[in-house]
């Protein structure tokens, strides 16, 4: 087993940790990420299942701190799917301009999205975007529809923190920088809002 001290790292490095570990990790054998957040521990537990990998977590005495372990499989999968559209939105307006009319914009471009064919394969949230998939967005009815086809939703666990929406979040789950990375680097389209 080999463990790694991340206690006080900011997202994404406990997951870019990990997944480096993974990949020089034989077969069976565990790594363990020492954390102190939950958003960290959810983006560990996240990148095994995206890995198609076994995963446990231990809170520790404290309660503040937590070992996130997960055991190395034959081979370390990509965290996105290949190929397909990825839509990263990073404000809660489309296009520059009058406030209202790029809120309106965004909505119906959100909406627009359960139109078409095939639906994105991935629908980032980021900075001001994350508002999008809390509490109190005018979007949650269009990206739940979107979530039930199979869309991956996330949104950045560090700007739900920053923003206090961590217990808002109503769509899609907490992701983290690397895993939106991963996701635009590898798609076929993307469309950056």
């Amino acid at each position: 087993m080999t463990t790694f001290d991340m206690l006080g790292q900011p997202c994404p490095l406990p997951v870019i940790k990990a997944k480096k570990a993974l990949k020089e990790a034989a077969e069976g054998q565990s790594v363990t990420i020492l954390v102190d957040n939950e958003i960290a521990v959810q983006n560990l537990i996240k990148l095994a299942k995206g890995l198609g990998l076994s995963s446990s977590v231990k809170a520790n005495d404290d309660q503040k701190t937590f070992e996130a372990t997960i055991v190395a499989g034959p081979k370390v999968a990509s965290l996105a799917m290949e190929g397909g559209l990825v839509v990263a939105i990073s404000r809660g307006t489309l296009g520059h301009g009058d406030e209202t009319l790029g809120e309106n914009l965004l909505k119906s471009f959100i909406f627009s999205l359960t139109e078409v064919e095939p639906a994105p394969e991935y629908l980032l949230f980021f900075n001001g975007g994350a508002f999008l998939t809390c509490e109190g967005s005018d979007s949650l009815k269009d990206l739940s529809e979107l979530a039930d086809r199979g869309v991956v939703i996330g949104t950045c666990g560090a700007c739900l923190d920053f923003y206090g929406l961590k217990e808002k979040l109503k769509v899609g789950a907490p992701t983290n920088m690397y895993a939106i990375v991963s996701a635009m680097s590898q798609a076929k389209r993307l469309i950056n809002v």
